[in-house]
């Protein structure tokens, strides 16, 4: 995908506007003629505008590229994608029309784990305009109908409604369809809002896929076992390689990269491996008295501290061929747009399942996550949006949700809608955290 990939940000597709199915490679001239079928539907001035900004666009990616005009080859996530994005600029007047969006959900049977869910994720800009303007109809290269992502869209419509017709919305189908696809959900049971936050983004993804369901392993030439590359080329090409099977609007959002570093304490040599992820699942530091206030910073410190791995648990060194005492530690390669914070407040003893309860402060604004990505990559700045809290027990518990407005924060608790102040964010059942990238010194390729 997609060093170039055109993120919509709310326009509106222009009405009537037919879309080219998605397709690999296209020529400059093939997706000149492809835009010209639809910028003619465009008003004159607009139409002007569009045809001078492709033209530079066009000469821009050749000079870029090193490329000669006549029979060149673009790929789509660079070419198709940014002459949309231009397309749905030429239309900034019309903007996607939205009523409040602070309108509850109604519980359906234990559902106060999906309800703040939906409306985290209702919050989420990105996510929500892309499904209002159904911009994923013309994204997804499965030709099967998207049941759970339009049933979706139908909730974040009947929240978004600029009517305001409803004072609550009933997420009822929804949940049904969600449920045929995911049977782990089955019945009326209190699921856990994470793991549902987990299976939901998943399922999304996979109908919305910007790549074919069994899409042809791609061969090449295995590397000498100690080949040296530079940390960022090798986590390129894994990326590369992820979105080659995977590749849609969840990932554009919500996806970022570990990097987890073995260092043999024997022979000194370090190997490194890269996983994606969706969200960030944050262990709490124990103290000995719970109601003393940890730090989100702490927690992260502790997510990210070096682990002594003893000969007996640790993976084969790959130059030693043996297993040796080592040392493993986590950093973030790759920062997500939308970063998702789960604060592992359930735990496994030996004989019970527990809740923590230490209150765990977090920054509203300008959380930085530079310190915790490579080295020198600079501030990585975010700002918190939403947050998904729990009040209870393991066996008896309830979900809400705050979410941030234009005037300040509201509380979402299932079917009723409150204001509320930024001191009562900060408690003990902060438990899903969001938080969107504000500005970055590294970069995002």
């Amino acid at each position: 995908m997609i060093k170039g990939h055109s993120r919509y940000g709310g326009q509106v597709i222009q009405a009537g506007a037919t879309l080219p199915a998605p397709f690999t490679h296209i020529s400059v001239h093939s997706a000149w003629r492809e835009f010209t079928l639809y910028e003619s539907q465009m008003p004159r001035a607009a139409s002007n505008h569009m045809d001078n900004s492709c033209r530079a666009l066009c000469r821009s990616l050749l000079s870029q590229n090193g490329l000669q005009p006549e029979g060149t080859d673009i790929s789509q996530s660079v070419l198709y994608t940014s002459l949309m994005g231009l397309l749905l600029v030429a239309d900034r007047e019309k903007e996607l029309p939205l009523g409040s969006g602070q309108v509850g959900l109604r519980n359906v049977g234990n559902t106060c784990f999906l309800n703040a869910i939906v409306q985290c994720l209702s919050h989420t800009r990105g996510l929500r305009d892309y499904c209002l303007t159904k911009s994923y109809l013309q994204d997804m290269c499965s030709s099967q109908e998207p049941e759970l992502m339009n049933e979706f869209t139908k909730v974040l419509e009947g929240l978004w409604d600029v009517d305001g017709g409803d004072t609550t919305v009933n997420p009822g189908k929804f949940y049904r369809v969600f449920k045929e696809a995911v049977p782990y959900f089955s019945g009326y049971s209190q699921q856990d809002a994470q793991e549902f936050l987990r299976f939901l983004l998943d399922q999304l993804h996979t109908e919305i896929n910007r790549r074919p369901a069994h899409h042809p392993s791609i061969t090449t030439t295995p590397e000498p076992t100690y080949t040296r590359f530079r940390i960022s080329e090798e986590a390129s090409a894994m990326w590369k390689r992820h979105l080659d099977r995977d590749d849609s609007m969840i990932v554009d959002l919500f996806s970022g990269q570990l990097r987890s570093s073995l260092h043999c304490s024997v022979c000194s040599h370090y190997s490194n491996t890269f996983d994606v992820f969706c969200d960030l699942s944050l262990p709490i530091p124990k103290r000995s008295d719970s109601r003393v206030t940890v730090t989100l910073r702490e927690c992260l410190d502790l997510f990210s501290q070096e682990e002594k791995l003893e000969q007996e648990n640790s993976p084969m060194c790959e130059r030693c061929n043996r297993r040796t005492e080592s040392t493993k530690k986590l950093t973030i390669q790759r920062f997500p747009k939308i970063l998702v914070i789960h604060l592992n407040r359930f735990t496994m003893t030996r004989f019970s399942f527990c809740k923590s309860t230490v209150p765990v402060s977090f920054p509203l604004n300008d959380l930085d996550l530079g310190p915790f990505g490579p080295v020198d990559c600079g501030s990585v700045l975010y700002d918190l949006y939403a947050l998904c809290n729990h009040a209870g027990t393991v066996n008896m518990g309830h979900y809400t949700a705050a979410c941030r407005e234009e005037e300040g924060w509201c509380c979402y608790n299932d079917s009723c809608v409150t204001q509320i102040s930024e001191d009562q964010l900060q408690s003990t059942q902060a438990y899903v955290l969001f938080y969107q990238l504000k500005s970055s010194t590294t970069s995002r390729k």
